[in-house]
């Protein structure tokens, strides 16, 4: 059975750090680009990095960067995402997805093209 399972969210105060995992079973994440997303309350879900398959490429969106930082294990087929410096406005439902496109190629953080996601990690930041 395919899945994806996030952890690691929590309650954390302003400028402090979380560690998301995201645990992939049934399928090979090596060969998937891995995408993080969220969605804050009342907001439509915002993807904010990801590492593609292959060469392991990286991206981040402009509010993120600096801040957070997306890595792989492929031997463990799991992908983290290493929040530091968090902010109020981190606050969010945080997903992991996985995307089988073509090996090597830019990853994207466009929902539409990831086959499989996780159920997601809620993540708050108090101020």
């Amino acid at each position: 059975q395919v899945q994806l399972v996030e952890s690691g969210g929590g309650l954390v105060q302003a400028g402090g750090s979380l560690r998301l995992s995201c645990a992939a079973s049934g399928f090979t994440l090596g060969y998937y680009a891995v995408g993080w997303f969220r969605q804050a309350p009342g907001k439509e879900r915002e993807g904010i990095s990801c590492i593609s398959n292959g060469n392991g490429r990286i991206y981040y969106v402009d509010s993120v960067k600096g801040r957070f930082t997306i890595s792989r294990d492929n031997a463990e087929n799991m992908a983290y995402l290493q929040l530091d410096s968090l902010k109020p406005e981190d606050t969010a439902i945080y997903y992991c997805a996985a995307d089988n496109g073509p090996m090597g190629f830019p990853c994207t953080v466009s929902p539409d093209t990831y086959n499989y996601w996780g159920r997601g990690t809620q993540v708050t930041v108090s101020s």
